[in-house]
């Protein structure tokens, strides 16, 4: 059985190998090259000529990769200058909302392009940041002392995160904010509508991932939980063993298995969920 360690390089490396889009599943291979399925309608999917791939991540129609140099690609839709990246240097992670793409530099700084009607990219005041994370319109920075900050669309409360501490990990979901302690519990703001921050519940958890309407949780073992809108089945994870990383779309839930197999539930009209003849899916193949 699996026994994954919360904050281990391995969880971090594993969630960092496959990415939910909207509509759309990415995943990046042992060998640096990407693999990507779902909508195509802006090109988000064009990424077969990606190579030396450290990191994948996906927005509403768009696709980021960072290379193992610290440069940044994208493919997509660039309609608010989302995948304007060519020029960034010494990153160390990123992520994509809707129409913004972040990325978190070696230093701890962190630097935004596309969409900024909210003020999502205001990010160049940050410093000391560890991990990144984009919802819709808004964006998330854990600091290395265990604190978060943000900056954004705050319509469902999902910016007030000023008074968490001892958090580990973070993920957006589209209108809310999860935050993973170091205890293995979860805690979440925002929109709640769908029963999305119910996870006072859960213990042992050493990964999240947030999508549009529901939240998805990675236990020690392997197993997931889940809460939220089901509408299209995206919580049925219950039978799911083996995991190593956890990823949401907007209505579709993606797991990596520890074998380099990917399993996925939920809305399927662009075929997101259509991953089962992936393999060699995942940064490393080593097992804590």
């Amino acid at each position: 059985m699996l026994n994954l360690i919360r904050g281990s390089k391995y969880v971090n490396d594993m969630m960092k190998s496959i990415s939910g889009g909207d509509f759309h599943t990415i995943g990046l291979k042992s060998d640096g090259t990407v693999v990507a399925i779902g909508k195509n309608t802006e090109g988000q999917l064009n990424v077969s000529a990606c190579t030396d791939i450290v990191v994948v991540a996906g927005g509403y129609y768009h696709t980021i990769g960072l290379k193992s140099d610290g440069t940044v690609v994208g493919a997509g839709y660039n309609g608010h200058g989302q995948l304007n990246v060519s020029s960034w240097s010494n990153i160390a992670a990123i992520s994509c909302g809707g129409y913004h793409t972040i990325g978190l530099k070696a230093d701890g700084t962190v630097v935004g392009v596309g969409n900024n009607t909210s003020g999502q990219c205001n990010v160049s005041s940050w410093t000391d940041i560890v991990a990144i994370s984009c919802g819709t319109y808004n964006t998330i920075g854990l600091k290395a002392d265990g604190t978060v900050v943000a900056t954004g669309d705050n319509e469902y409360g999902q910016l007030n995160v000023s008074a968490w501490t001892d958090i580990v990990a973070i993920s957006c979901g589209d209108f809310h904010t999860i935050g993973l302690k170091a205890d293995g519990t979860v805690v979440g703001v925002g929109r709640n509508t769908e029963g999305q921050l119910n996870t006072s519940s859960w213990t042992d958890i050493v990964a999240i991932a947030g999508g549009m309407y529901h939240t998805i949780g990675l236990k020690a073992d392997g197993t997931v939980v889940a809460t939220g809108d089901n509408e299209y089945g995206q919580l049925n994870v219950s039978s799911w063993t083996d995991i190593v990383a956890i990823s949401c779309g907007y209505a579709h839930t993606v797991g990596l298995k520890s074998d380099g197999t990917v399993v996925a539930v939920g809305h399927n009209v662009y075929n997101q969920t259509n991953v089962s003849e992936w393999n060699s899916i995942g940064r490393s193949i080593v097992v804590n």
